[in-house]
């Protein structure tokens, strides 16, 4: 944004205010330096001058800038009622809203409160100076939120540092993933991290690398290994070990039951004879039973 102008005009009132319809910011935020006064022409035809100035841009702090934005943001969503507080405490500004039914700028999670707060301190910082981070609070969300996730943290690093496992945590934004690890550390024998991309990137909570249970856990699965590869035999190999061998039986003789009655050792049975209709059919194909 251009931050000096010189202008002219019939007088220095209206040059003020070009200036500033010009660079698209208030009267009352240009310093304006006189460069030439207006003179009246002479019987009004001849000689005279306009007003010359030139005016500056009078540069906000990051808080005053963060007021301004935040102010005209919201009387754009239709809350205009609002009153917004700012504390300046070590390059931190607070911005505090106060107000009635403003549940609906926290959003779910917070995430519209999130991404006001982004947007402000991106406006905030265009001011100049030195960076100041921005956070904005509505009637102690952020310090309910903040204890809601320790809690939840603490309680998960409990769990991974008695019984070993991780624990994956619905994904964050950094704000709240700096709360989760900030947590974490307190507890010994449980570690965090954060995996995946945003908007999906979320904290694991695990053992540490010094836990004991996890050593524990696996050291027993390679003394599981070991004698599954090299030591005691596998399940399959004491069943076959242990079962008796089962002996040979005899295969007995098939004996056909079709004739029960005895036949003789030189008996042959009569051939087939055919009738004289048989004899005379004609064979179109053949037929293998």
């Amino acid at each position: 944004m251009q931050k000096e102008l010189i202008k002219e005009a019939e007088s220095v009132e209206k040059a003020v205010e070009l200036a500033a319809e010009e660079l698209q910011v208030a009267a009352d935020e240009l310093i304006v330096e006189v460069l030439q006064e207006p003179q009246k022409k002479t019987f009004g035809l001849f000689g005279g001058t306009p007003a010359k100035i030139r005016v500056t841009v009078r540069e906000k702090d990051a808080a005053a800038a963060a007021v301004a934005f935040l102010e005209d943001v919201l009387a754009k969503m239709g809350v205009p009622e609002v009153t917004v507080t700012a504390k300046e405490e070590d390059g931190h500004c607070t911005l505090s809203l106060e107000g009635e039914d403003l549940g609906f700028i926290i959003g779910r999670r917070g995430d519209t409160l999130d991404a006001l707060q982004y947007l402000t301190s991106l406006v905030a910082n265009r001011a100049g100076g030195a960076y100041q981070r921005i956070s904005i609070n509505i009637g102690n969300y952020r310090e309910k939120r903040e204890k809601t996730l320790s809690g939840l943290a603490r309680k998960a690093a409990i769990q991974a540092a008695k019984g070993g496992k991780s624990t994956s945590l619905e994904p964050m934004n950094p704000y709240e993933r700096r709360i989760i690890h900030t947590a974490v550390q307190k507890v010994e024998g449980a570690t965090s991290y954060s995996v995946g991309s945003d908007p999906n990137r979320h904290v694991v909570i695990a053992p540490s690398d010094d836990n004991p249970v996890k050593n524990r856990s696996n050291r027993s699965q390679r003394q599981r290994g070991e004698r599954r590869d090299g030591g005691r035999p596998n399940r399959g190999e004491r069943r076959s070990d242990a079962m008796p061998e089962r002996p040979v039986r005899e295969v007995r003789k098939f004996v056909s039951r079709t004739n029960p009655v005895n036949i003789a050792e030189d008996y042959a049975p009569p051939e087939r004879t055919q009738s004289e209709t048989e004899k005379s059919a004609t064979l179109y194909g053949r037929i293998d039973l």
